[in-house]
């Protein structure tokens, strides 16, 4: 399994940005599926973004969509998070998560492989 670490958490006031990288170990990173979930305090956690291998399609939650930006530079191991216009309703533990399925993933039990978090607040 691939290994994935998060970072670019942090606090931001309502409508700043932020971005978050999710860094990938080992040789097989362009063979994954990725997405972003996010999990809020008392909440379960929920997809926020999907990107196939090559990155040239994407998919987001009606929540996240025209606000965020999911990407990847496969010969960096990397995907990506632009959070713009971010809300105080955005404020989660963020997740990066790697999948084998064919097609995209949304589901939680679709990704085999987590990252272990990253904190975003966005304060009013």
């Amino acid at each position: 399994q691939v290994q994935l670490v998060e970072s670019g958490g942090g606090l931001v006031q309502a409508g700043g940005s932020l971005r978050l990288s999710c860094a990938a170990s080992g040789r097989t990173f362009s063979s994954y599926v990725m997405g972003w979930f996010r999990q809020a305090p008392g909440k379960e956690r929920e997809f926020v973004a999907t990107i196939n291998r090559s990155g040239g399609s994407t998919y987001y939650a009606d929540s996240v969509k025209g606000r965020f930006t999911i990407s990847r530079d496969n010969a960096k191991n990397t995907v990506y998070l632009q959070m713009n216009s971010l809300k105080p309703e955005d404020t989660a533990v963020f997740y990066c998560a790697a999948s084998r399925v064919v097609g995209f993933a949304t589901a939680p039990t679709d990704f085999a492989s987590w990252g272990q978090g990253t904190q975003v607040t966005v304060s009013s």
